[in-house]
């Protein structure tokens, strides 16, 4: 079981939450944010991607940058863009995207469930990102952004989310640029005593997003720990921001593959390197390159789509990875054929959220790519059979829509 609970969240005041509100850092590029911010000097990135406060060339992970968004977070919470709550609380988050919602809550779990296994991972860290976090927390004594956890389905607590939104006056609720409605309630008395005790009877939380900042939370607890050897483990540092979703409100989109040459082969030899593995067709006019269903793809190269299916024989049902449709590609098609052993280091390989469509993929081999994968996505069930089983999915399996937006609700650990 998981503990989950309530807190006193920095949030932006009244009037301010759509302003600050920011897609997290880490979907877009220092030069995307900048344009982002342009006549906004309330937006979270200036806290999340302090860079684009100062001088081009920079580095990301520059002693600057840490400085600067301390700075800029002092600076918004002494002029009172952001307040802080007077007393602990959960927080119900509602997220609508073309019509569909997902609804969650927002509290903070013990680092001791993610290091006892309670909270589970389907993915790896790279040491780069890791510590960037690492450092953010660690500087601003906060935790700027939530953890995007999952949970199986459960009753009560999609009763209990239901009720709080039904019966209480939201504190935000606004649609964002990018069309994405958010709107957040406040949980406390009956209500937070009823999901604090909802929480302890789910045996596991999963990690469906922020492998890396959940990481990094935890590893500035651990450090305040040593740090702190008297610790009792009710500070808030013993805590990670996390807002957690029923798996059944929840949508995995595919996460595509882009690949920079074909490894010496010709569009003819590459096509015929398929045959032993796949059925391939031609896409006609009227038929769609995008798969339909587990074990299809969709390969686009020199300007034509192809339909892919994998022949019985190319992975094992009865492994979680093996069975996953990034696997099958990986073992037989992208390390076997193109050479690419480690997508994770090889930049021979890169990929392309489904949010951008099978436009971005064509518009990848214009610019700078070869060839293109378009991949059927994982379950939510594939998830956490895969992180039951204490296995990893391949790198960019999973690409969640539609993302919390940071700067709504900020956990202070200082």
């Amino acid at each position: 079981m998981a503990k989950v609970k309530s807190f006193k969240a920095l949030r932006p005041a009244k009037g301010y939450g759509e302003k600050v509100a920011a897609l997290p850092y880490d979907v877009m590029t220092s030069d995307e944010a900048r344009e982002m911010v342009k006549g906004n000097p309330y937006s979270f990135l200036h806290i999340d991607k302090a860079e684009i406060d100062l001088p081009e060339g920079v580095g990301l992970y520059d002693p600057a940058v840490y400085a600067k968004a301390k700075e800029n977070m002092g600076r918004m919470t002494a002029e009172g863009i952001f307040v802080q709550d007077g007393i602990p609380a959960y927080y119900i988050y509602r997220l609508t995207m073309n019509g569909r919602t997902q609804t969650g809550v927002v509290g903070c779990v013990s680092i001791d469930d993610y290091l006892n296994g309670a909270v589970k991972r389907h993915e790896l860290m790279l040491a780069g990102k890791e510590t960037d976090r690492i450092n953010h927390v660690d500087t601003l004594d906060a935790q700027t952004g939530p953890i995007f956890l999952t949970c199986r389905p459960n009753d009560s607590l999609t009763d209990v989310i239901s009720r709080v939104a039904a019966e209480n006056e939201p504190l935000y609720d606004f649609t964002a640029d990018d069309g994405v409605g958010h709107a957040i309630w406040r949980a406390d008395g009956a209500a937070a005593a009823e999901i604090r005790g909802i929480f302890v009877s789910i045996p596991s939380l999963y990690i469906a997003d922020g492998h890396h900042r959940c990481s990094a939370a935890i590893k500035v607890g651990e450090m305040r720990r040593a740090a702190n050897p008297g610790y009792t483990g009710d500070e808030e540092f013993n805590y990670f921001l996390s807002v957690i979703f029923p798996a059944d409100q929840l949508r995995i989109m595919d996460y595509n593959r882009v690949v920079s040459d074909l490894n010496g082969m010709n569009t003819d030899e590459f096509l015929s390197s398929f045959l032993e593995k796949f059925t391939l067709t031609a896409c006609s006019g009227d038929s769609s390159p995008r798969p339909a269903k587990r074990h299809t793809f969709g390969l686009y190269v020199d300007g034509r789509w192809y339909a892919l299916a994998a022949k019985p024989g190319t992975w094992d049902d009865a492994d979680p990875v093996s069975r996953l449709d990034v696997s099958i590609l990986q073992n037989n098609v992208l390390a076997p054929l193109l050479g690419i052993e480690d997508p994770r280091s090889d930049d021979r390989v890169d990929f392309v959220g489904g949010i951008r469509g099978l436009e971005g993929l064509e518009k990848r081999t214009r610019t700078d790519m070869k060839a293109a994968f378009a991949m059927f996505p994982p379950t939510m069930d594939d998830l956490m059979d895969v992180a039951d089983g204490g296995l990893i999915m391949p790198p960019k399996s999973t690409w969640f829509e539609p993302k919390p937006r940071s700067g709504l609700l900020i956990h202070s650990i200082g």
